[in-house]
């Protein structure tokens, strides 16, 4: 069983197996129809399109983030249409840095499949290997697959509030050095970030080929930035949701389960004007 991690060698030699399940993830959040097309124009042969914004994620509220987590029930839907039983191993895979494809990890985790790992390098890795692709969509027989939510494994924005009034908490931020300093602010219409939160870009977790940097290594970066605090109350955030994905997995990878996702994240936060906000 892969749970974290598949390289390209290991994943090509079971492209074939009726077990396995290669999912799409590609996506830009600024171009939302990017990553489906660039699914049609060719993917890893027997692997199915998830979109962010219909499979991996709810319709937009008013008091909601821009991913809001689907509902169980769902996302169930999504993993029948899907073919997908508890027997099923999954490959999430996008274009290269595993930033979308670790949205869809941590969904299947947080629905109770632990059979799902993040293709290392995506994509990229995969054609740069050689290894084939083609445009063929496959057909997949319907299934019925009960989720079992663990509302444990992400907090809300109270819960988050609350948390952080104690030392014994740590809050990790994903996204980018300039957008958590809130000098820059391309997506979301308040610039900034939660006081008492920590910079962690999940560009951390990754070498410069887009692959995920060995466990010691990603263990060293996350101790640094938790300062101390357990795994278990590290909670990990970023514009939307999806990206703090990210670190959980990298986090996964260094042998540091137990940390928690602030499912909201920055463009849940500032919904509500009386949260504060910091800027440094």
């Amino acid at each position: 069983m892969f749970s974290t991690l598949i390289s390209v060698a290991d994943l090509a030699t079971h492209l074939d197996d009726p077990d396995w399940l290669v999912v799409d993830c590609r996506f830009e959040l600024g171009k939302p129809s990017v990553g489906e097309a660039a699914y049609a124009a060719g993917h890893i042969p027997g692997a199915i399109y998830a979109h962010l914004d219909r499979d991996l994620a709810s319709p937009i509220t008013s008091t909601s983030g821009r991913h809001p987590l689907p509902s169980p029930r769902q996302f169930a839907d999504t993993l029948g249409n899907w073919g997908m039983t508890r027997e099923t191993q999954v490959i999430a895979y996008d274009a290269d840095n595993g930033a979308y494809a670790a949205r869809l990890w941590w969904l299947l985790r947080w629905a109770g499949h632990s059979r799902v790992a993040v293709l290392d390098g995506g994509f990229k890795a995969w054609t740069a290997a050689g290894k084939p692709t083609n445009t063929q969509v496959p057909q997949r027989r319907t299934t019925v697959f009960d989720v079992t939510a663990n509302r444990d494994a992400w907090l809300d924005a109270d819960q988050v509030t609350k948390n952080l009034q104690s030392s014994q908490w740590r809050l990790l931020d994903a996204r980018a050095p300039e957008r958590f300093a809130g000098t820059v602010e391309p997506i979301d219409p308040v610039a900034g970030h939660i006081p008492g939160a920590r910079n962690h870009p999940f560009a951390l977790d990754l070498a410069p080929s887009g692959q995920f940097h060995a466990p010691e290594e990603l263990r060293a970066r996350f101790e640094r930035s938790q300062a101390g605090v357990d795994d278990a109350h590290t909670i990990a955030m970023c514009g939307s949701g999806v990206t703090a994905c990210h670190l959980l997995l990298a986090m996964e990878v260094a042998g540091k389960p137990g940390a928690k996702l602030y499912a909201g994240s920055w463009s849940e936060w500032i919904r509500d004007p009386a949260r504060p906000v910091e800027k440094n």
